[in-house]
């Protein structure tokens, strides 16, 4: 069974929203989580909107360390409701997006790696679909811009799993879903 692993930058206020406010904070230690954490999955999950950059981006780029190239090769699995021509090897989600990532997960194969998709990620913990949410939170108040977690986000007890702390200041913070009946 594979797992989903929800990995997003976040602000101390709560913003996911456009994260150039990560530049400052982003050095070789987060790269070689980020280069684990990718390596450890064999399939993205992506809302509409993420997937959207990245296919302006990531195509395109190339790295000494093949992170670029097993970005670009690996499967992409994406929820949307208004796409329909798939390319960056993308497998459109359409219609029961929680039933079509509960099917994804009972395969075998490694983790399924969500980036960004802030929604997305919200319908996911909605569904109990998501195994662990890591937030690569910078030490920043944005003020505004789009948040994480709102007033619609589903109720969800998680307990800490980990922190990983970088010496740029930026801290990986890992959350599982709580077990039912415990904090």
């Amino acid at each position: 069974m594979r797992k989903v692993i929800a990995s997003l930058y976040i602000t101390l206020d709560g913003i996911v929203e456009h994260p150039a406010w990560t530049a400052p904070y982003f050095n070789e230690e987060g790269a070689a989580y980020a280069r684990t954490q990718l390596f450890a999955a064999d399939a993205l999950l992506l809302g509409r909107a993420t997937y959207q950059g990245f296919t302006q981006a990531w195509p395109s780029m190339t790295d000494e360390d093949g992170f670029a190239d097993r970005m670009n090769a690996m499967p992409k699995y994406v929820a949307t409701t208004t796409l329909d021509t798939p390319e960056w090897n993308a497998t459109f989600l359409t219609d029961d997006v929680p039933t079509a990532v509960a099917e994804l997960k009972q395969q075998d194969g490694g983790d399924l790696l969500v980036y960004g998709s802030g929604d997305f990620v919200n319908t996911l913990l909605e569904h109990d679909l998501i195994d662990e949410l890591r937030l690569w939170t910078c030490p920043v108040v944005e003020g505004t811009g789009k948040r994480l977690f709102t007033e619609t986000s589903p109720k969800k007890t998680l307990r800490p799993i980990g922190v990983t702390t970088f010496s740029s200041g930026l801290q990986v913070l890992a959350y599982a879903p709580a077990k039912e009946g415990s904090a």
